[in-house]
C-alpha cells in the first residue's frame, strides 16, 4: 500500500515537470501537425524528420500513463484551489457544461441534415434516376456516387451520439435507474453524484480513450503503433512514419472515409471525461453549500411541454 502511494506521488511530481516541458517546447510534439492536416487532402505530402519524431512523441504519451498524471494533477490543482475559491470553481463547472451543450446543440443538427440527405438520396435516385450527387463548397468540385452518399449518413449518426453524449448528460437526458436515489436527501445524493463520477464515468472514459486513441493511430498512420510500445520503440519508428489514411469502404463506391468514427470515439472519450469533471465539482459545490444551490448556473433547455417537462424533472 505504502508503494503504491509513493508511486502515484512520484508520478504526481513528474507530471508537473512533464506538462512545463510540454508547454515550454511545443514544438516538440506538435510540429507534425500543418504538414499532416494537409495530407488529408492532398497526396504526398511528407513529413520532416522532425516532424516524424515529434508524430510519434504524441502518439506515444496520448496514451500514456505521464499523459493521465498530467491530467489527473491538472484536476486536483483546480479541485484544490477552488475549496478555496468557489467562485472560481464554480466558473470551471459552469465553462465545461457550456462547452457540452453547445457542442451538442450544434451537432444535434446532424440529426435533421441526415433525414434531408436521406430524402434528397431517394428523390435523385427513384424519381431521376440520377446515380451520383457533386456539391461545389467554396467552388472546389465533390463528386460522389449515390451509395457514397447513403452510406455516408452513417457519420451524422456516429457524430450525433459521440459529440452529443455529454450535452445529453448536462440536460439530464440518460436513462439511469433512481428508484432510491429520488428519495434520498440532498446531501446523500450528491455524495453518490461524486462517487459515480469517480467511480464510474472517469475510469470508463480513461478506458475508451486509451483503447480508441491507440485504435485512431493505427488507421492514421503506418507502421503501427501498439499500446504496449515503449517510446524508445515509438521513436525508431517514427523513422518510418508517414500518412496512411483508412480509405477503404464496405462497397466499391461506398463511403470510404471510416478513419472519422475512429476520431468521433477518442472525441466522445475526451468530452464525457471532462464532464464527469464538471458533474464531481458541480456536486462537491452543491454539497458544500447546501440546497440552495442546487443547478446553480445551469443551462438546461426549455422544452415547452408540459409533459416531457415533467418527465425530465423525474430524472
Amino acid at each position: 500500500m505504502v508503494d503504491a502511494v509513493l508511486w502515484v506521488a512520484t508520478r504526481l511530481v513528474e507530471a508537473v515537470g512533464n506538462i512545463i516541458a510540454a508547454l515550454s517546447e511545443p514544438s516538440a510534439w506538435l510540429s507534425w501537425v500543418g504538414p499532416f492536416l494537409s495530407g488529408l487532402q492532398e497526396s504526398g505530402v511528407s513529413l520532416t524528420n522532425e516532424q516524424k519524431e515529434a508524430l510519434g512523441r504524441f502518439i506515444y504519451y496520448g496514451g500514456s500513463v505521464e499523459f493521465f498524471f498530467a491530467v489527473l494533477l491538472i484536476f486536483l490543482v483546480i479541485l484544490v484551489v477552488g475549496l478555496f475559491v468557489r467562485p472560481m470553481l464554480w466558473r470551471v463547472a459552469i465553462g465545461l457544461e457550456f462547452f457540452a451543450n453547445w457542442t451538442g446543440r450544434i451537432f444535434a443538427w446532424a440529426g435533421l441534415i441526415m433525414v434531408l440527405q436521406q430524402v434528397m438520396i431517394i428523390f435523385l435516385q427513384r424519381i431521376f434516376r440520377i446515380s451520383e450527387i457533386t456539391v461545389s463548397p467554396f467552388g472546389l468540385p465533390f463528386t460522389r456516387d449515390l451509395s457514397w452518399w447513403s452510406e455516408e449518413l452513417k457519420l451524422y449518426n456516429a457524430a450525433i451520439v459521440a459529440l452529443c453524449a455529454a450535452y445529453t448528460f448536462v440536460q439530464g437526458g440518460h436513462v439511469r435507474v433512481d428508484l432510491f436515489y429520488a428519495g434520498l436527501r440532498h446531501s446523500a445524493k450528491r455524495v453518490i453524484d461524486m462517487l459515480g463520477a469517480m467511480l464510474f464515468i472517469l475510469p470508463a472514459m480513461s478506458l475508451t480513450w486509451l483503447f480508441g486513441w491507440y485504435f485512431m493511430w493505427r488507421h492514421l498512420v503506418t507502421p503501427k503503433i501498439n499500446a504496449t510500445d515503449q517510446l524508445d520503440i515509438i521513436l525508431r519508428k517514427s523513422r518510418l512514419l508517414k500518412e496512411n489514411i483508412e480509405g477503404i469502404g464496405f462497397s466499391p463506391n461506398g463511403f470510404d472515409q471510416y478513419w472519422i468514427f475512429k476520431v468521433l470515439l477518442v472525441a466522445f472519450a475526451g468530452m464525457m471525461f471532462l464532464q464527469a469533471w464538471a458533474f464531481f465539482y458541480r456536486s462537491l459545490l452543491e454539497l458544500i453549500e447546501g440546497p440552495d444551490s442546487a443547478n446553480k448556473g445551469l443551462d438546461k433547455d426549455v422544452l415547452e411541454d408540459v409533459t416531457a417537462e415533467k418527465t425530465a424533472s423525474i430524472h
